[in-house]
């Protein structure tokens, strides 16, 4: 009689995959079908879309503005330099919008050092007392350089009219040629030494752009002329 046959699966299983794998096979497959030429299924613009960040909202009152704006999440809470707050009363006659505080103003009063002195001198001349005008500054605080980057000047801008805005002034006095875009309107040929009527914040303003005290103080003292002439436009409506 012919010996028994032993099935040996272990041995069977083994050299079975020993020659899938010789073949080339080293992965798994599946039991359909699967077109490799086909392209792939487009991605759902939902899928990858990633929310710009927005802008935060500002307060849309002026008590609650002023207390954000020398608060954590400023653009210029990054600068590393003292934030200014805006001073005055809310009523004021008179507004005066300035680029930046002075290295040397105080943390809650801008134009505090000479630069405020001398304007300070002018208001007194005109007959108007200082604390009755109210400050406020494009930035509120110092660059390090001194200037305000282009790519945070949009941003400041757009604060800065809100907070105007808020105040509707009817006189706005406009120190410097970097504050004089928060109205455009002051940089216009016509403008030159002129007031211009702006309906921007809520009623008619009289605008006018000035030379700044800094630049008269540290370049120009031989305009200080110029500079009283367009205080007293926008005061009196008279040279």
């Amino acid at each position: 009689m012919g010996g028994e046959y032993t099935a040996d699966w272990g041995r069977t299983l083994a050299s079975a995959l020993e020659w899938w794998r010789d073949a080339g096979v080293e992965t798994l497959q599946e039991d359909e079908a699967r077109d490799w030429l086909a392209q792939p299924a487009p991605v759902q613009a939902a899928q990858i879309a990633v929310a710009s960040p927005q802008p935060e909202t500002l307060p849309d009152t002026l008590a609650a503005f002023t207390a954000w704006r020398t608060g954590e999440t400023v653009p210029e809470a990054a600068w590393m330099t003292p934030l200014v707050g805006p001073s005055g009363p809310a009523q004021a006659a008179l507004v005066v919008l300035t680029d930046m505080p002075e290295s040397d103003d105080q943390s809650e009063l801008l134009a505090a050092g000479p630069v405020g002195t001398l304007f300070s001198r002018m208001l007194t001349a005109a007959g108007i007392a200082r604390d009755s005008v109210y400050f406020l500054s494009l930035a509120a605080a110092r660059p390090l350089a001194g200037r305000i980057s282009p790519d945070q000047e949009d941003r400041l801008i757009e604060i800065a009219r809100h907070h105007l805005k808020l105040l509707q002034p009817t006189k706005l006095l406009i120190l410097g040629q970097t504050a004089s875009r928060v109205v455009p309107e002051t940089n216009d040929a016509a403008a030159a030494n002129g007031l211009v009527d702006v309906n921007h914040f809520g009623g008619k303003t009289q605008a006018l752009a000035s030379l700044h005290p800094r630049f008269l103080l540290e370049q120009r003292p031989a305009s200080k002329s110029e500079a009283w002439k367009h205080l007293l436009l926008l005061t009196r409506g008279s040279l």
